[in-house]
């Protein structure tokens, strides 16, 4: 890679995690004195307007407030977006700066759900937006790349990076497995052919936790750092990223600021996934159902935390073991973060996109479990919760709005309206894939959630008779 040339990462999904994870990583290469790299951040929907005219009104400058499980905070100036990308609904910056020769990475944050897959991990084409960028919208990711990557062959600007970040099992090879597909189903064979030449998607592991930005951040950022910022945000002090080295057009020297670049994510991949990602979860739907609001006072309460631990321990490292991690520090590690009382991560940001979840992060530990005849009574509790949790969003009294990406509302509510919700819930094989036929696991399923039934009624009363 030429050592003068300056070189653009863009960004497609201007949420948190973005800010307070790559771009703070490419910000430590800024500080460094390497400057050969910059961001480009944009969205493909328009919901984050109000962020993009923020950050532009500041240079593409903001606050980043980190703090640690024993209070202590800290204040950065994440100066790596250095340019933001207006939203119209053609996506104008976002293609151009895209089909720029400049641009060697392109990554992306859109969610578990934002990638469409079945429980086979396939593209599916039947969902509405999958439809809708088949006939020529832009969507998804796929609609997108497929309208930015058609403008780069056109300007012969280049192979470049797809760089999946978000937490999705394999991220890099189910995203482009997903484009390919969508790509065929379009009849776009030389645009296909060019992706699969000119392109790479390497796997990446990333983790920090980044809860949706608060109103009382902005005063303490001012107070602390005399910046009166119109997009601060804040996030745990702890952070990690393990990618697979495989960038086709260059990339920034990653490794100089903690960045794990590994032959393959998958160990890390999976301990984060089924430990982190599904413990937290676990977490958010149980302290919901019980009147909780923060995930860290739902795992300072010992009934849940017992679960996500139990969990862990009874199937969760068995399935994983042997590892390169020491997976039962890594556990302690992540219930200990997750206890922090200082992030103020709410339950309702980690509860959403379960639809995406249990397949993708509790049901491969509840097949492991059966394969090795082995009954999953630990892990079974975290979909039992779920039902309990979409039972509640059915009769309309969750304490506040559900958001899942692939949820048809009208076809949950007519599930819950049948004469047994349980069998359509257990029986359903995008959740439970072949489990969906197995009378044992539903038997179980039923089991468990009664059991639940009796511990939200007993934490309830006891909440009710403290107060």
């Amino acid at each position: 890679m030429d050592n003068q040339k300056k070189h653009v990462w863009m960004h497609i999904g201007a949420g948190s995690f973005h800010r307070a994870h790559q771009a703070w990583y490419l910000h430590r290469l800024l500080m460094q004195g390497d400057t050969r790299w910059s961001i480009a951040l944009g969205n493909i929907r328009g919901d984050a307007n109000a962020l993009l005219s923020a950050l532009e009104k500041q240079h593409g400058e903001y606050i980043l407030e980190t703090v640690t499980p024993a209070g202590e905070r800290k204040y950065e100036r994440i100066t790596s977006v250095k340019k933001v990308l207006p939203w119209d609904e053609q996506l104008t910056a976002l293609v151009n700066q895209g089909a720029d020769a400049e641009t060697g990475v392109i990554s992306f944050t859109v969610t578990e759900g934002g990638y469409y897959l079945d429980t086979e991990h396939r593209l599916d084409p039947k969902n509405p937006d999958i439809q809708a960028d088949l006939q020529g919208e832009a969507r998804t990711i796929y609609g997108t790349l497929e309208r930015i990557l058609r403008q780069r062959i056109k300007r012969k600007a280049g192979p470049v990076t797809l760089l999946n970040c978000d937490n999705l099992r394999h991220n890099g090879e189910r995203f482009r497995n997903g484009f390919l597909a969508f790509l065929a189903l379009k009849g776009d064979m030389p645009l296909l052919d060019w992706v699969k030449n000119y392109t790479t998607s390497p796997n990446t592991m990333v983790d920090r936790i980044t809860p949706r930005p608060t109103a009382d951040i902005a005063p303490r950022v001012a107070e602390k750092t005399g910046f009166k910022d119109l997009a601060p945000l804040m996030g745990e002090a702890f952070i990690q990223w393990v990618i697979e080295d495989d960038f086709i057009a260059g990339r920034p020297a990653l490794e100089n600021v903690g960045v794990e670049m590994v032959q393959s994510v998958l160990p890390w991949e999976e301990a984060k996934i089924r430990i982190l990602n599904a413990s937290h979860s676990c977490i958010a739907w149980a302290g919901t159902l019980i009147g909780q609001s923060y995930i860290h006072e739902s795992t300072q309460t010992q009934s849940i935390c017992e679960m996500a631990w139990e969990y862990v321990t009874q199937d969760v490292i068995p399935s994983l073991s042997p590892s390169p991690l020491d997976l039962n520090a890594y556990r302690d590690v992540v219930l200990d973060r997750f206890r922090n009382p200082y992030i103020q991560d709410t339950n309702q940001r980690v509860a959403a996109d379960g639809l995406s979840k249990i397949p993708g992060f509790i049901t491969p530990t509840l097949l492991e479990c059966y394969d090795r005849d082995q009954i999953p009574r630990a892990t079974t509790v975290l979909p039992a919760l779920f039902f309990l949790f979409m039972e509640r969003w059915h009769q309309n009294e969750l304490p506040y709005t559900y958001q899942d990406g692939i949820l048809d509302a009208a076809e949950m509510h007519a599930r819950f309206n049948s004469a047994d919700p349980l069998a359509a819930f257990a029986r359903d094989e995008a959740l439970f894939g072949p489990l969906a036929s197995k009378a044992s696991f539903e038997r179980l399923l039923r089991d468990t959630v009664q059991s639940l039934r009796s511990w939200i009624k007993e934490q309830t009363t006891d909440l009710v008779v403290s107060q």
